[in-house]
Parts: structure tokens; sequence; C-alpha cells
């Protein structure tokens, strides 16, 4: 029975392995994930039941230099949900040197005063020496309230990160259902997983002018899906690329993506796209909003 929750941020600079860590904890896909920068866009919400204690991940974009309205948009995520939380994860990773995202954040976190723990990720990637580098320069940087060493990759540490976070946790109702492990309606976790074959499959700056809008998400008597959703690229040259010659490159994410939609959803999908240009929409206040973004800087 659940006696306990906390509501826990995942915060870091780009690529660090948040969506990772958090699809990890979440013990499915609820993040998309790519090698990509600024994959994460929204704050996405994973719940953890963990013997009585019930976790509310907050997963954020990674914390960057803003260039665009949507930019800003994310780092006014990230900021606001390192407020009003039990505890921060700032996630890094095993190079022995303090960059400014990190810097920033901690400053940041050092005038909340939230309790912060330092998630060194990746760890079954490097050496041990060097880990330990890693581990003593952070804690000369910040008073951190544990640090721990994990791969979000593999699970490594997983546990004893889940061990440290019950000392933050407080009496009080569970918060989502049982068998819940995201807030986050069907549809737009679909847009989000083909928006991830975008990022997969496109170069260049291509991928990150894209949004991807869901039209029509219903369910025939039988329990196929029908999904309909319009891809938005940035540029009028960009659709040409995200078709693909005689519609090969569409046709390919059409099919990764169906593929995860359908495991996702536990049923046959009948996906079709479009593809449309709205020119720089990442820095207009009203098409922002029209994408769900907020456009306040």
């Amino acid at each position: 029975m659940i006696r306990k929750s906390a509501m826990i941020t995942l915060c870091g600079r780009p690529n660090v392995g948040k969506s990772t860590l958090t699809n990890k904890l979440a013990g499915e896909k609820v993040a998309i994930v790519s090698p990509k920068p600024q994959t994460t866009r929204n704050r996405i919400t994973a719940v953890v039941n963990h013997g009585e204690t019930q976790f509310v991940f907050l997963d954020t974009p990674g914390f960057h230099r803003a260039r665009t309205r949507l930019g800003d948009h994310m780092v006014n995520v990230v900021r606001q949900s390192v407020t009003d939380v039990d505890a921060v994860v700032l996630m890094v990773e095993p190079i022995p040197n303090i960059g400014e995202q990190e810097t920033a954040l901690m400053e940041n976190l050092r005038e909340n005063g939230v309790p912060v723990l330092l998630v060194v990720n990746k760890v079954d990637s490097v050496a041990k020496e060097s880990l330990l580098e890693v581990i003593a320069l952070y804690s000369e940087a910040f008073e951190f309230a544990a640090i721990i060493p994990l791969s979000a990759r593999t699970g490594e540490g997983v546990d004893t990160l889940l061990e440290e976070l019950e000392r933050f946790a407080a009496e009080g109702p569970q918060l989502f259902p049982d068998g819940m492990v995201t807030d986050q309606p069907d549809s737009l976790l679909c847009a989000e997983l083909i928006r991830e074959k975008l990022l997969r499959c496109l170069d260049k700056e291509v991928p990150h002018g894209v949004a991807v809008e869901v039209t029509r998400f219903s369910e025939r008597d039988n329990g196929i899906i029908d999904l309909d959703v319009t891809i938005y690229c940035e540029k009028e040259g960009h659709k040409g690329i995200i078709i693909g010659k005689g519609g090969k490159m569409l046709k390919h994410i059409g099919e990764l993506a169906r593929r995860d939609v359908e495991n996702f959803m536990g049923t046959q999908v009948c996906l079709r796209t479009w593809v449309k240009a709205r020119e720089g929409w990442r820095d207009s206040p009203t098409q922002l909003r029209n994408f769900g973004f907020s456009s306040d800087s």
C-alpha cells in the first residue's frame, strides 16, 4: 500500500540521459530519446511505485542557452520545475569538468534551497579512477544531499537512487492510481513517438524545426486506432527532405513510428501523415501556443 509520496525533478544539460533514466524508472517508454540535443521540449511525468512510496518524476528539457522562443519556453520549464518539489536530481556526465550549464543550474538550485542529489550517469563508459575525479570536483562545487553513480542505460545504480530519494518522501495519500505511469494523454505520446523518428532519421537543422500535431485519434469497433498526423516543418524547403524522393523518407518514418505506436497502444494502428510548412514557428508566439508551448520568456 502506498503511504508516502515525493515529487522529484530530473534536470541537466541536453543529452545527459534524463529521458533514458525516466523510461528506466517507469519501466516503459514515456519519454522519447534521441542523440540530438533538445529532444525533450516539455516536462514529462513518470509515476513510479516503489514499496510504500509513490515517486512522481519530472523529466525536463535539457538546460541550454536559448536561441528561439521555443528555447525560452524549454529553459523556463526547467526553472519552474526545480521549485516546489521535494528534491531535485542533477544529472551530469562522467567528465571531470563543470560546464556553464551545470554551473548555472547549481546557482539556481542553491537559491531555491531544495535538496539536490547528484547523479553521475554513464558510469558503464568510464574507468573508476576518472569517476572519482568527477565526484570530487562536484563535491567541492556544491553541497549535495547524496552522490549516486549510475547507468540509465543498464539500470546499474537505479535502486540506490530510489533508496536515497526515500528520505524526501512525505506521509500522504497516493497521487496517481495504480497502473498509471504517466499523465500524458495517449495522443500526445503518439505524436512524440513520431517526432522521435523524425529526429533519428533526419539530419542537421531539419528535425529541430518540426512539430507534430495529431488531428485524428479514434478507435474502431474492432479495436484498430485511426491516427492522422500533420508534421509541420519550419521552412518550405524542408518539406521535400522530410517526404524524400518518391515519398520514401516519409514512408520509412511512418513505418518506424507505427511500430512503436502499436507497441505502446497494444493494438493495430492505421497511421496517415501529412507534411506542411509553417515558416519560423519556433519564434512565433501564436504558433507556439497552437502547438501547446508557452511563448512567455
